[in-house]
């Protein structure tokens, strides 16, 4: 993080683009006819909902320790294979779904194979966008990409496991960011990481972040209402720019407490006094 740098106004906008693109996912996926499909591994309840919590954390740190891994043996030819056969896949998916999900509506003859067809042009462009072409193109595509898997995760997740999973992932990047893998891969350059993060005056911020804000606000459009969504959206740009006023003083901060904490306490207010 540069010394000079100073919290503004403009450095929300890539997260609000992540954001918006993400509830536009979300929305498709809510007047769909789309049967989506619940990815945690244990039955929603307490001791489930703690279990899938944990889960979670241990893949983004099994996932995060394996990048440092690799960068720290500069096997950075096997860092761009793991992450091209990963956006790959998850572009390939999200296409495909959100497609289905727009022309579920319409009698369209032989509907599935056109949008496999088109899945498979969006995923050829994207990968080359991101891969291959530093540009603010490539950002963008980030920047969607993170809003799409949120929606994803936010239709796919039950909503007790959402707020668990939220939260223990907030503790889990504190400590992965001061004396994890996070903060480890932050020094050792997280440009190198195509795809998996994005850079914006003077600002990096991983994929994982822009991944669960959307998790976050999804889920409320989706199990709650708008304004709880809004709601959301504004606590999670709140927290982000508490967090950028913090990076002025630290040059490295966790990106998820501050967000998930005023998102999830704003949407769930709303919630509570629309009940």
């Amino acid at each position: 993080m540069n010394n000079v740098f100073k919290a503004r106004l403009i450095h929300l906008a890539p997260i609000l683009i992540s954001l918006l693109f993400g509830v536009l996912c979300t929305f498709l996926l809510l007047i769909s006819s789309i049967e989506t499909y619940i990815v945690t591994p244990f039955p929603e309840g307490v001791s489930g909902s703690l279990g899938n919590a944990f889960y979670f954390v241990i893949l983004v740190g099994v996932g995060a320790s394996l990048l440092y891994f690799l960068l720290k043996r500069r096997s950075h030819r096997l860092i761009k294979l793991i992450t091209a056969f990963a956006i790959t896949t998850a572009v390939f998916m999200l296409s495909f779904t959100y497609l289905f999900a727009a022309f579920s509506k319409f009698s369209i003859p032989h509907i599935e194979d056109l949008i496999l067809i088109m899945s498979l042009i969006t995923t050829t462009l994207v990968s080359f966008s991101v891969l291959r072409i530093r540009s603010r193109v490539s950002n963008l595509i980030v920047l969607c990409l993170g809003g799409a898997l949120g929606a994803f995760l936010a239709a796919s997740v039950p909503t007790l496991s959402t707020i668990l999973i939220l939260c223990f992932l907030s503790i889990y990047d504190v400590f992965a960011v001061y004396h994890g893998p996070v903060g480890k891969i932050a020094l050792n350059g997280l440009e190198q990481l195509r795809g998996l993060s994005f850079s914006f005056k003077n600002v990096q911020m991983g994929l994982g972040d822009l991944t669960f804000y959307s998790m976050l606000s999804g889920h409320m459009l989706l199990n709650s209402s708008f304004i709880s969504c809004v709601a959301s959206i504004v606590g999670v740009l709140l927290g982000c720019f508490l967090s950028f006023k913090m990076l002025e003083r630290k040059g490295m901060f966790p990106g998820l407490p501050f967000p998930i904490l005023f998102g999830l306490t704003a949407g769930l207010l709303v919630s509570l006094l629309q009940l």
